[in-house]
């Protein structure tokens, strides 16, 4: 791979014959069953203050398949189970490195069900994807052509809640390029008035795609909270639920996709300022308003495409108070509060739009930070220069 090529992970969904779904089904249980016995060893083992790497999960894989209790797992492909030991240690990494919370249990009902195979695992020829123990490839739905002359390194096949199937390729893809210079800068203020304003003056929309479908969802969970637990009805139920949460899921990130991409590709610096959604969904009053911009999802695609496309992404501190100071004369106002949405400067007596007048202070503190770099505080009393805390976006090594 060269420096300029990315892997990249291709998305298609797929319509398994019924002995195909019976042997991923089956698959499923075993990667769970493996993760999780796996999982409980290494647990057992630090109790005892011994430590179990993934090579001896390797090695009691192999003691289990000869187990009577366990034999079933042999029906199955070895390269899933496989993978899920090296995902479990992957796991324990981050746990000790901080960087995430401690594995837990795969559940039966909860867990995402999913599979990944290397290229021991399936074949792939002709636009053909057939994965080992089946005789016939996947009705794959091609919406997009893969990479001309590439072939995937590693398939990930999944069902989602609404019954769906799908299968990821991950692959080389050699057409993502650094773009040619922009030579412009821009500063992305977001919100749920509207989901983004720029420091252009262009507000962009919030779809609100969650409460369009409010009263379908409300319904549909009526519905299910009727039914007995454990009939057939109830799982028919909570599929029709899942369905609707996934039309709402694929509408958003579709058009945050399309927003990102627009955006990378007309500026050549992009400057965003560090929320803290954990903190913010603790609103009650916002939490579902917040969860639907999907402001998180919105800077990650930010982060990988700014890296893909050779641009800047600049992430300003989260206390620099962006809405209070006068993009005119740089006067910080004392108090504006949110339901403020329009404000005059008591120095100049310019009227700012509150979001407008965010997005300009956010951009001028992250061109600011990317050409001379700036202070590390935010600033507290009336101005002298611009002070902003940055935060680099790390760019994704191919």
């Amino acid at each position: 791979m060269t420096a300029n090529q990315v892997k990249r992970a291709f998305k298609y969904r797929f319509y398994p014959t019924d002995a195909q779904a019976a042997e991923l089904s089956r698959t499923f249980g075993c990667v769970r069953k493996v993760y999780n016995l796996a999982l409980d060893a290494r647990t057992e083992a630090w109790t005892r203050q011994e430590r179990v790497n993934y090579n001896a999960t390797s090695s009691m894989l192999t003691a289990w398949k000869k187990t009577e209790e366990l034999a079933y797992l042999n029906e199955v492909s070895s390269v899933p189970l496989q993978q899920t030991l090296r995902h479990l240690q992957v796991a324990f990494t981050n746990f000790f490195g901080k960087r995430a919370k401690d594995p837990r249990f795969k559940s039966r009902k909860k867990s995402r069900k999913s599979a990944e195979y290397t290229t021991s695992g399936f074949r792939f020829l002709d636009g053909r994807l057939t994965l080992a123990k089946m005789t016939e490839p996947l009705a794959i739905r091609w919406s997009r052509p893969l990479p001309v002359g590439v072939k995937p390194s590693t398939v990930t096949v999944s069902q989602d809640a609404a019954g769906r199937w799908f299968v990821s390729m991950l692959c080389e893809d050699p057409t993502v390029v650094p773009l040619p210079e922009a030579g412009a800068g821009i500063g992305i203020d977001a919100g749920l008035d509207h989901l983004l304003t720029l420091s252009t003056g262009e507000k962009i929309a919030n779809p609100r795609h969650e409460r369009k479908d409010r009263a379908r969802l409300a319904r549909a969970q009526r519905d299910l909270a009727k039914k007995s637990k454990g009939s057939n009805n109830r799982a028919k139920a909570r599929r029709r639920v899942a369905k609707i949460y996934a039309r709402i899921a694929d509408r958003r990130r579709d058009g945050l996709h399309q927003l990102t991409t627009r955006l990378v590709r007309e500026n050549q610096t992009l400057v965003i300022e560090d929320l803290t959604v954990r903190n913010m969904v603790k609103n009650h009053s916002l939490a579902r308003a917040i969860s639907d911009a999907a402001w998180r999802e919105l800077r990650s695609m930010l982060e990988y495409k700014c890296a893909w496309y050779g641009r800047d992404l600049v992430v300003v501190d989260r206390f620099f108070p962006s809405s209070k100071l006068c993009s005119t004369c740089g006067t910080l106002q004392e108090k504006v509060p949110l339901h403020v949405r329009t404000w005059t400067c008591d120095s100049c007596d310019t009227t700012h739009d509150r979001d407008v007048n965010a997005a300009i202070k956010l951009k001028a503190a992250g061109l600011a930070v990317s050409v001379c770099g700036a202070g590390v505080r935010p600033q507290r009393s009336s101005p002298g220069g611009q002070s902003a805390t940055k935060q680099k976006a790390p760019r994704r090594e191919p």
